[in-house]
């Protein structure tokens, strides 16, 4: 029994020793040491991995090219490029009126409903809408100059956001300058307190915009006086002869407004109202 035990202890010896440098090559590299010296290594060496250095978070990770970065325009810091786009996007309506000549069309088109007798035709919507469309074909040329000498070098880096705004008025001023009537710019240069300009082009913005949209409003108010002219003189008629025969129950607007809608389309009076307007700015 005791030569059985011996010869299974020197059997299991012998087998140890034949499988032990296959195991030692499936094993991992740790701390540098190689499996291939052998079991003579302790096993803390073998077990125990070496902290190893970690790559830079900031320079090794990876960018996604879909990541929305937003920079500074031109030259210009992204905080005050910022700035400025938001403020002229919300100052957009109140340069569509006060600086293009959206306030006299639409004034025109409000007295051209007002004397044709119409409340809500065309509605409000339309007249709005065939006043920016109007707008667009007379600010067109300037909006290709702004964007030309503007927004051009400004997408560029050759201006700053602040830059581009300031040359954006050149046009701007070159435009309004022509229907700015010499009485309002001098209204508007005393209560301003600024000395009189030698030209147009040494008037700030500060007494060149009022001075322009109260000679706007003028305007529109002179073509739509003239505008209802000859409709006033269709409403006296009708009303005098509706009167002169006895017609006291029906009210005179009920046949003047057909007679006059039939008078506006028989003059094709939106081709002649749309042609004057446009003359009036060239």
């Amino acid at each position: 029994m005791t030569q059985w035990l011996i010869a299974a202890a020197i059997l299991s010896v012998v087998m140890l020793a034949a499988t032990a440098p296959a195991a030692a090559r499936s094993l991992p590299v740790y701390g540098g040491i190689d499996p291939q010296a052998g079991l003579g290594a302790s096993p803390s060496m073998l077990m125990v991995p070496q902290p190893t250095p970690m790559p830079n978070s900031v320079s090794s990770a990876p960018t996604d090219p879909n990541e929305i970065r937003i920079s500074g325009l031109g030259a210009g810091s992204t905080q005050w490029t910022i700035l400025v786009l938001l403020t002229v996007l919300t100052l957009i309506p109140s340069l569509l009126i006060c600086v293009t000549p959206f306030a006299r069309l639409l004034i025109v088109f409000h007295f051209l409903r007002q004397a044709l007798g119409l409340q809500s035709t065309p509605s409000n919507q339309t007249l709005i809408g065939l006043s920016v469309i109007m707008t667009f074909f007379l600010m067109q040329p300037v909006g290709v100059k702004i964007y030309r000498d503007s927004v051009v070098p400004l997408q560029e880096g050759r201006l700053t956001a602040m830059d581009a705004v300031v040359r954006a008025g050149g046009p701007l001023r070159q435009f309004m300058a022509p229907y700015v009537r010499q009485k309002d710019l001098a209204l508007f240069l005393e209560l301003a307190k600024e000395p009189r300009p030698a030209n147009i082009d040494q008037v700030s913005f500060r007494v060149l915009l009022p001075a322009y949209i109260i000679s706007e409003l003028k305007a529109g108010f002179q073509i739509g006086a003239v505008l209802f002219l000859p409709f006033l003189v269709v409403d006296m008629v009708v009303a005098s002869i509706t009167t002169s025969v006895g017609m006291m129950q029906l009210p005179p607007v009920v046949i003047s407004t057909p007679l006059k809608l039939l008078l506006f389309l028989m003059v094709d009076g939106w081709h002649l109202l749309i042609g004057a307007l446009i003359r009036s700015f060239h």
